[in-house]
């Protein structure tokens, strides 16, 4: 791998790290540059604005986090994929990427508004391509997703990662309770 794309990702994992810690308006280049151990010059390099850094990192988010979910062979698969993605992240204490972008989305050019808002919809449209989705799923994927970003925001505003396994139990309980059915 060229070290110029070494360079990329680690400003694209400190951006990542910082982001979703403090949004948009939490971090600097020179942050960045301080975090990578390279000159802000270089952050300006291979981004030329934030919101360029921002856009790439949200489609590096979305790709990861579909690759991560796979293709789930049922609704009750895919509801524990997707509560393990966002149980990893409330155990973190670290907030989704599109949650912390989008809590300042109205201030973010408009091709990171679009990422964000690509994020969600991404998550969506996985949840619909699961076989059976319309009548195994207990909520519509809209629902769903919305449910999995607000827990996931009180646990983290909250500093309880237990908010999020409260508000989450009522679908916990729905999948065990169909794997359990003879």
């Amino acid at each position: 791998m060229p070290q110029n794309e070494t360079i990329r990702d680690a400003i694209l994992d400190a951006a990542e790290g910082r982001a979703r810690v403090a949004g948009y308006n939490g971090f600097s280049f020179r942050d960045l540059a301080n975090d990578v151990g390279i000159k802000s010059a270089s952050v300006h390099y291979h981004f030329p604005t934030k919101g360029d850094l921002a856009h790439e990192l949200m489609e590096r988010y979305r790709i990861r986090a579909l690759e991560t979910l796979g293709s789930p062979e049922d609704p009750d698969e895919a509801l524990r994929k997707l509560t393990a993605l966002f149980r990893a992240a409330a155990t973190g204490q670290e907030m989704c990427l599109c949650g912390a972008l989008g809590v300042s989305s109205a201030a973010l050019p408009e091709p990171v508004q679009l990422s964000a808002k690509g994020f969600s919809h991404a998550l969506m449209a996985w949840l619909k391509e699961v076989p059976g989705w319309e009548k195994g799923l207990p909520l519509p994927p809209e629902t769903l997703v919305s449910l999995f970003e607000g827990a996931l925001l009180l646990s983290i505003t909250a500093r309880d990662p237990t908010f999020f396994e409260v508000a989450i139990a009522p679908l916990v309980s729905v999948t065990d309770s169909r794997r359990l059915r003879p």
